[in-house]
């Protein structure tokens, strides 16, 4: 990617400076936010190499996030800056920290060996009023005469990503706090159906066992048909409890990504239910973490209607990539449907107001499709990033 320089005239500065923030205020999770900060400023003001440190509660960084060197270069340095050197530093500094060579500084304390070798350098803390989110390191200019280093100009539009980074990084954290919350509330909610599904299964097998009983003695057969039975309620609710554990349990999509994830959501639920569910894939590939999260509760959202509410006896999940980079997702049963034209009215019984949100919240979009006797078809879509 050819970087902006901020020195090719003022209106390319002010292009590059307005991608930067745009390309910032996109991302909705964390991670994607220091990401997008880090590779924003590197390109911005064409450093070799850029860092974002974020603070734990001990004069230290809970997160280091790097652009311009290789993961197995980063691998290979080792653990993360602690309380010293000018990095640790930075985190209690109200301003930035411009030198023409961070070796000759008397806070430089030397590299670990498999570090680059960096000379000028351009600090700058991250700030929401007076609390350091972060701050962000950048190091050896590019395209200017030996030891030119940064400029007065790098400095101002440094600080001005800095500003917005802040706000970009503070939204990104209220947007995780909040669905946080809405994921405590969906785990609520299972719980509750897990207890009632359990206890209905248990409490028609206590029934069952106690006819048992009391038909062995006059009537066997009878007992032994029962008894039947109770193997089968108990089968079933082993099945119930299976899959509600399983959707108690966090997706893990920072380990697997989305589609091993809803591969294995989906191969669980083929199991623990009499309808069929099945899962196709094609060419979709990593996305923004934002929209792996939004399709996967979805999907489960989805899922979770058409085996307990439509009568299907086939349920049919696939995740298709689209030509611009983004992806479709559809859950598709062959249920009883619905009539569109009440889709208000069953909008709440059937998550869908909350399907939308997420969709909204990704950057994407839901529609549903669905005829009385016909099934139901949700189907969102996300541009990708």
């Amino acid at each position: 990617m050819t970087a902006s320089h901020p020195q090719g005239g003022p209106h390319s500065g002010l292009a590059a400076v307005s991608t930067a923030l745009l390309a910032m205020s996109r991302r909705l999770e964390v991670r994607d936010v220091l990401r997008t900060i880090v590779v924003s400023a590197r390109e911005l003001l064409d450093a070799e190499y850029a860092a974002l440190g974020v603070p734990d509660d001990h004069g230290g960084f809970a997160q280091f996030v790097v652009d311009g060197i290789s993961a197995e270069q980063w691998r290979s340095i080792g653990p993360l800056p602690r309380q010293h050197g000018i990095l640790a530093a930075m985190l209690h500094e109200d301003g930035p920290e411009r030198l023409a060579d961070v070796r000759q500084d008397p806070r430089f304390e030397g590299w670990p060996s498999a570090h680059p070798e960096m000379s000028d350098f351009l600090g700058m803390p991250v700030r929401d009023g007076e609390e350091t989110l972060a701050a962000l390191f950048l190091a050896n200019k590019r395209g200017t005469p030996h030891g030119g280093g940064f400029t007065d100009e790098d400095q101002e539009l440094l600080s001005l990503l800095a500003q917005h980074a802040a706000i970009a990084l503070t939204n990104a954290r209220l947007y995780e706090r909040s669905r946080e919350l809405t994921i405590a509330e969906e785990r609520s909610r299972l719980a509750h159906e897990l207890h009632d599904a359990v206890s209905q299964k248990l409490f028609s097998l206590r029934l069952t066992a106690q006819a048992a009983a009391a038909l062995v003695d006059r009537d066997p057969g009878r007992a032994k048909d029962e008894l039947q039975q109770v193997a089968v309620l108990a089968a079933e609710a082993a099945d119930e409890l299976r899959a509600a554990v399983t959707e108690l349990r966090p997706a893990a999509l920072d380990d697997d990504g989305l589609v091993a994830t809803l591969r294995t959501h989906v191969q669980v639920l083929d199991r623990a239910h009499t309808a069929r569910v099945t899962f196709t894939c094609d060419g979709v590939r990593a996305l923004p973490a934002a929209q792996e999260e939004a399709l996967l509760r979805v999907a489960q959202e989805a899922l979770h209607n058409a085996l307990r509410h439509s009568d299907a006896d086939h349920v049919e999940v696939t995740l298709t990539r689209t030509p611009a980079g983004g992806a479709v997702l559809a859950v598709t049963d062959s249920g009883k449907g619905f009539d569109p034209g009440t889709v208000r009215r069953a909008g709440r019984h059937l998550g869908l107001v909350s399907m939308r949100d997420r969709a909204a919240g990704a950057g994407g979009r839901l529609t549903v499709h669905s005829a009385p006797g016909r099934g139901t078809t949700i189907e969102m879509e996300v541009p990708g990033g």
